[in-house]
């Protein structure tokens, strides 16, 4: 298994005035003299994270990237060469090189772009924003019901595609969405449904009874912690008033409130409700 890209775990071999050099199946490998701990000597174990130099060869550090080859990372964009393409942020000195051909859209320095991080044909680490080709359909891993990690990558005509555990790719239809996340926010989501080439229907809500209590405490806990009890929404607020205060639909919002008022807990009034 190739060593590139990912954290390890070596025993520094021998230490030179370049550095200290990591015993490996691979062969030995440099970790540049600034970057050896203090105390550290001959057979002392260190994670590092190897990736190739400017040269292609193999270097340790243990500075830690934002992501490895394999993961999905909101970057920021350091700079542009006009013949490669742009350079990112992903935490260590060396920077990350997004190439044109790997970019959906030009990108400018400051701007954060969500990237795949690969291993390109030289063996060198760079990254990709066309994720599509990174991601697989789901396997016999995941079940209906199943909770997931999840961030949106892309917005479609039917809602928000989303990555999947780091490594499915799925949809949240238009109706499951409350709000309208950022581009790499990560969400907590549910495997509504598998669909024929492990083609992932998302939602945010687990659904069913547990939905509905879950929805009815968080109304019951804002309005708690809410000055006098008071929450300035009613059945006439809108999606997003309701969405920005307490990230319910207004459908859930509604069914949860006159949940609420049949148990006696909270008043109604043209304004919003109160907590009684």
């Amino acid at each position: 298994m190739s060593l590139i890209g990912q954290y390890s775990r070596l025993k520094i071999a021998r230490i030179t005035p370049s550095g200290a050099f990591l015993a490996s199946e691979q062969g030995d490998i440099l970790l540049p003299g600034k970057f050896i701990p203090e105390g550290a000597r001959i057979g002392t174990e260190l994670e590092v994270f190897v990736y190739l130099d400017s040269e292609d060869r193999p270097v340790a550090t243990v500075q830690k990237p934002f992501a490895v080859v394999g993961d999905f990372a909101l970057l920021t964009v350091k700079d542009t060469n006009a013949k490669v393409g742009s350079f990112l942020d992903w935490g260590l000195d060396k920077d990350l090189l997004l190439p044109f051909s790997e970019q959906l859209a030009p990108v400018k320095k400051g701007e954060q772009v969500l990237v795949c991080l690969y291993q390109d044909a030289s063996g060198r680490i760079a990254a990709s924003a066309r994720l599509d080709r990174f991601l697989k359909p789901a396997d016999a891993s995941l079940a209906e019901g199943d909770a997931v990690d999840l961030f949106v990558y892309a917005y479609t005509d039917l809602g928000a595609k989303v990555v999947v555990n780091n490594r499915y790719t799925g949809v949240l239809f238009r109706n499951e969405l409350y709000a309208k996340p950022k581009a790499g926010e990560k969400l907590r989501g549910y495997v509504k449904k598998i669909r024929d080439g492990g083609k992932l229907d998302i939602t945010l809500r687990r659904g069913g009874a547990q939905e509905a209590q879950t929805d009815r405490d968080l109304v019951l806990a804002a309005l708690t912690n809410a000055t006098d009890g008071f929450l300035p929404l009613n059945d006439k607020s809108s999606p997003e008033s309701i969405s920005a205060l307490l990230k319910l639909s207004k459908k859930s919002f509604k069914k949860a409130v006159g949940g609420l008022y049949r148990e006696g807990l909270i008043s109604m009034a043209e304004d919003g409700i109160r907590l009684k």
